[in-house]
């Protein structure tokens, strides 16, 4: 069975595959219950993890880091001939349950706001009947970087679950996932706005705008006042290093 394969972009740690090889993986990991974590990257995490340290640190330690963002697929594709493929968060999240479905294997959700939780849970038990879902639940505020939380954990392992879903943000849920890995016995998967989009509290950008990898462009239009910053540098600072890639390999 291929396996996703570890590369570098700019300095970080992304494995390249597509959504099949992706899933396979980390069912063979959530099987085992031993847990692991995996980070969905995309242009922001990865512009955050080349001046944040811990970020580097998690991802580069990580089960897993899949490629979420179109830019990094092109990147990878374009400027080191790597056979890249997308694996969109909200769609491994659906692919993952619907393949725990049909396994038999028990799945819980962690974070997103309040209001997330009924209509996430009402939409998964629609869409999968048979879904043995262990637990949907939205923590209060949590620190920039939280601390370890047996209690949770004790909680989380006690209800059966492979799967864990974690949708705190980045770079929360990823310091949250390495905060919790000593004691976690379900495979940790940090899916950012997956939660909202599946749950149908914030619209999703229309296909050919992910395609085009302008799925940016469409939640800013929604959420200026708080996303403007992160684009305009984080997507500033990505252009400037494939442009200077791009140089080199003149």
């Amino acid at each position: 069975m291929p396996e996703l394969a570890r590369r570098h972009l700019f300095g970080v740690r992304v494995d390249v595959g597509d959504m099949t090889t992706a899933a396979n993986q980390l069912l063979a990991l959530a099987r085992q219950r031993a847990g692991g974590l995996v980070c969905v990257a995309n242009v922001d995490m990865l512009t955050r993890a080349r001046h944040a340290p811990r970020l580097h640190a998690v991802m580069a330690g990580a089960s897993a880091v899949v490629t979420d963002g179109m830019p990094l697929v092109w990147a990878l594709k374009r400027l080191h001939r790597e056979p890249a493929a997308r694996v969109y968060g909200p769609g491994l999240v659906l692919e993952l349950c619907a393949r725990a479905e049909a396994e038999g294997l028990a799945v819980y959700f962690y974070g997103g706001m309040p209001d997330e939780v009924a209509p996430l849970e009402t939409a998964l038990r629609a869409r999968f009947p048979r879904l043995k879902i262990a637990g949907v639940e939205s923590p209060p505020m949590l620190p920039a970087e939280p601390p370890a939380d047996p209690a949770t954990v004790a909680r989380i392992n006690a209800s059966g679950a492979a799967l864990l879903f974690v949708g705190l943000g980045c770079p929360k849920q990823e310091f949250w996932m390495a905060a919790q890995q000593p004691l976690l016995e379900p495979v940790a998967l940090g899916v950012g706005l997956a939660f909202a989009l599946i749950a149908g509290t914030k619209s999703q950008a229309p296909v050919w705008m992910r395609d085009a990898g302008l799925e940016w462009f469409y939640r800013l239009c929604q959420e200026p006042g708080r996303l403007w910053k992160r684009y305009l540098v984080g997507n500033s600072r990505f252009v400037a290093l494939c442009l200077a890639a791009w140089w080199r390999l003149r």
